[in-house]
């Protein structure tokens, strides 16, 4: 381990230690949905998921979010249920699209879970089923179900803690999942579960929690006002660009989608976009020939209030998981 990493590994033990002895509980039942790497897992399109499925099976969810990058001081209302009520600046990105995507659930920010938790509990009159959107590292709430995801094509990075690596966590915290979910799992489906090395590397640590696969599926394309199937891609050339945790995988996304993609730019993580930006983005996009651009629902969250081309389209990908890992969440 290298200074750097024992520096952050010493903040991180200490931080942990401490936050674990003032542990609060609140009073309804708390699902935590996270991972021990910096994005790429597909949580956002997940937590999503859980919420509907809670919804369909009779529970009231509440999401409890942290809105990374978004400066409202908390606790308070992302969305009451009926779509935003703060901007993407005020929220983060990641919150916006939740509560633009989820009729009828609440949302609230803060970046203390618990004050969150009973802010919804003194203004929302129900039994709340509680789900902590990036949880698993936030040890000051007690849950009753930790759902880890992992990315089945770049699970743990070059495996080096922060700074120099993306994990937030040692790997052996996959020790503290009740349930482990690989995502973008589709080639995993096709192995020999018993001798797949990652599936390995999860039971050396779990030996008990289900393991469940995922895929991030591509659905449909969204501009302005209107929809198109996957189909409408055929025969149009796109140029690609975003700003997300592992922006390849968005690329290889694209492709895998039969996306003709002609050239890409790719930007930091939660990257805010300034109207030079965009101009810079449409100037690469017509020298590389292509007619339409493409970016991640994500990003655009980050272009509200620019003046975006007519020609950008977002591709909206669906959380497809077996119904095993839903009856392994709710069976409380």
């Amino acid at each position: 381990m290298t200074i750097p990493e024992f520096l952050y590994y010493l903040c991180y033990s200490i931080k942990k230690r401490y936050v674990l002895r003032n542990q609060k509980r609140l009073p309804h039942k708390v699902i935590s949905i996270g991972n021990i790497t910096l994005g790429g897992t597909g949580k956002t399109p997940a937590t999503i998921a859980l919420a509907e499925e809670a919804k369909k099976r009779g529970f009231k969810p509440c999401i409890l979010t942290r809105g990374y990058k978004g400066k409202a001081k908390g606790p308070c209302f992302v969305s009451r249920g009926e779509g935003p009520l703060l901007d993407e600046y005020q929220a983060g990105d990641e919150a916006i699209l939740m509560a633009e995507k989820l009729k009828g659930i609440p949302i609230i920010k803060a970046k203390d879970r618990y004050e969150a938790g009973i802010f919804a509990i003194q203004n929302l009159n129900s039994q709340i089923l509680f789900i902590l959107d990036d949880g698993f590292q936030h040890w000051g709430l007690l849950r009753d179900r930790d759902i880890l995801l992992i990315d089945s094509i770049n699970p743990f990075g070059n495996r080096r803690l922060l700074p120099l690596g993306p994990l937030r966590e040692p790997i052996n915290a996959i020790n503290r999942a009740d349930i482990v979910v690989i995502t973008k799992a589709d080639a995993i489906r096709n192995q020999d579960l018993e001798t797949n090395s990652l599936i390995k590397e999860i039971r050396k640590y779990n030996t008990g929690a289900p393991i469940c696969f995922a895929e991030h599926r591509p659905s449909k394309f969204i501009s302005t006002g209107n929809t198109f199937p996957l189909e409408w891609a055929k025969d149009k050339k796109f140029f690609s660009f975003c700003g997300i945790g592992n922006p390849h995988s968005f690329r290889g996304t694209l492709v895998s989608a039969g996306v003709n993609v002609t050239g890409s730019k790719m930007f930091r993580d939660h990257f805010r976009y300034r109207p030079g930006d965009i101009q810079t983005i449409s100037m690469n996009a017509k020298r590389s020939g292509a007619g339409w651009i493409v970016t991640t629902e994500k990003d655009i969250m980050r272009l509200k209030g620019l003046d975006v081309p007519g020609n950008l389209v977002a591709l909206a990908i669906e959380f497809i998981i077996d119904k095993r890992f839903y009856n392994e969440v709710f069976n409380f």
